[in-house]
């Protein structure tokens, strides 16, 4: 992860939404829950996490989607791209989708979470710690 504060660009497959996530990221994972699988058409998803008020759309708009009663996931309207997943718990954080940076590559991931629920076939096999739900707290 970037040691110091940043700035990282990303966006959609389109180009529609574009986004600004400013500050140090932070809880860069790799979800294996079923909500993640669905949403993304894929078999898991990597996240990374900054302050809310660190986060700036700077083109276009992310459509919000009710995924449970516990969280918010935003989307590009045109091409479907999920961007965002928002807690409704933790209102002061925002996870963003890594595979929509401009450059991926400088937010890896730390671990892996929700690997009880991961698909067989798609088991973490890069040494990253592995927590059958999610992240101990503390």
């Amino acid at each position: 992860m970037p040691a110091s504060d940043s700035s990282l660009a990303g966006g959609c497959h389109c180009g529609a939404v574009r986004y600004e996530a400013r500050g140090k990221p932070f809880h860069a994972t790799i979800c294996h829950c079923q909500d993640c699988r669905r949403v993304a058409g894929a078999p898991l998803v990597a996240w990374f996490s900054v302050r809310a008020r660190d986060f700036h759309v700077v083109r276009g708009r992310i459509r919000p989607y009710a995924s449970s009663s516990r969280a918010e996931r935003g989307f590009c309207g045109d091409c479907g791209t999920p961007l965002t997943f928002r807690a409704h718990d933790l209102p002061e954080e925002i996870d963003v989708a890594t595979a929509t940076l401009d450059d991926p590559a400088a937010v890896p991931p730390a671990d892996h979470v929700r690997v009880a629920s991961g698909i067989p076939w798609a088991a973490p096999c890069d040494g990253l710690p592995q927590h059958r739900e999610g992240r101990p707290q503390g």
